[in-house]
């Protein structure tokens, strides 16, 4: 039997996991995540979908002291995370010029990571090419191409906070930073490989210091509209 099937998660399962997650402010600072337990986390970003299976991201655990009160100076939403997180993560997206059709990267996702015979790598980087070209109009600046990279972060971000919870772990998403200044540090510390990657987002994982405040949320009714 399939293994998902076999050991099954109950629907309410997942939905306690969802009302257990909240935004950490702070964490406990002396409880750390097992390395075993965060693999699992960062396994789930690993395995989550991409746009066209391009992977574009990278995730940079930030675990040295010293650059993580560097970047909480420029930081105002990650002023109780930063310091007391188990792990803290950055999730870099890539830019523009390794998603053309024709970088070295695309290339190398195609052929190496996806193995597809070469008619299909034409065929695929075909559909690719349209998709920047005309579906999307990506292609009319470097920015907008960066911009659908960045965006594709979100969903191993929501994956990794997901599966954190499932397993009693706390985590917080921090948008709250100069990204201009941040990037300084990062690019310092050529963390962003000469441009070739840039900052989307970070988040904080570890035990809650306190219990949240209970969950509010708008009702279904006023959030989803069938048709």
């Amino acid at each position: 039997m399939n293994q998902v099937t076999d050991k099954k998660i109950t629907k309410e399962q997942v939905l306690h996991a969802y009302e257990f997650r909240h935004a950490a402010k702070a964490f406990d600072e002396t409880r750390k995540i097992s390395d075993e337990d965060f693999q699992f986390i960062l396994e789930t970003a690993r395995l989550s979908p991409s746009s066209f299976g391009m992977e574009a991201w990278k995730f940079v655990v930030l675990q040295d002291p010293a650059l993580r009160e560097k970047i909480r100076s420029v930081s105002w939403g990650a002023q109780g995370q930063l310091p007391t997180a188990s792990h803290f993560v950055l999730i870099l997206a890539r830019t523009a010029p390794d998603l053309r059709q024709d970088s070295d990267y695309v290339n190398h996702i195609l052929k190496d990571i996806k193995q597809l015979p070469a008619d299909v790598q034409k065929m695929m980087l075909g559909y690719y090419q349209n998709f920047l070209e005309s579906d999307s109009r990506l292609m009319n600046s470097d920015k907008a191409i960066s911009d659908w990279s960045y965006k594709q972060t979100y969903i191993p971000l929501g994956n990794m906070m997901t599966a954190a919870a499932l397993i009693g772990i706390d985590s917080c998403p921090i948008e709250g930073f100069d990204h201009v200044k941040v990037s300084e540090i990062l690019a310092e510390k050529n963390i962003l490989e000469n441009n070739r990657f840039g900052l989307a987002t970070m988040v904080a994982f570890g035990y809650r210091k306190e219990e949240p405040r209970p969950k509010a949320r708008q009702s279904v009714e006023k959030i989803v509209q069938w048709v």
